[in-house]
């Protein structure tokens, strides 16, 4: 036989007030708002990703410095994301000519 003992209630569970819902407020209904598609909204904007990947993969590069001024990065972010490239199949090169390091980028087939 199994033993069906109930145990009694906590003094915190005694104490609760049953819960209301959401009765004041009035939520509209899905007919009341216009819904946009995506045909009639402006085409998005490239990411930050995208335009440093356009940057690098040019013919002549980029330096660190054109790459922050695109993307409004910081150093270590701006070289932290060539690394997230290199993860998505990027080549990435780098020259240093009379101190500017440039980096170049052959994109994945």
């Amino acid at each position: 036989m199994t033993n069906t003992t109930k145990k009694a209630p906590t003094a915190g569970a005694s104490a609760r007030k049953p819960s209301k819902g959401l009765t004041g407020l009035h939520k509209p209904s899905a007919a009341a708002e216009p819904r946009v598609t995506r045909a009639a909204t402006a085409p998005k904007a490239p990411s930050k990703q995208h335009q440093l990947a356009a940057l690098v993969v040019r013919d002549e590069g980029a330096t660190l410095e054109q790459m922050i001024a695109v993307t409004g990065w910081l150093p270590h972010t701006t070289r932290a994301s060539l690394t997230g490239l290199k993860k998505k199949g990027y080549v990435i090169s780098s020259d240093k000519v009379d101190g500017v390091r440039t980096y170049r980028a052959v994109a994945p087939e």
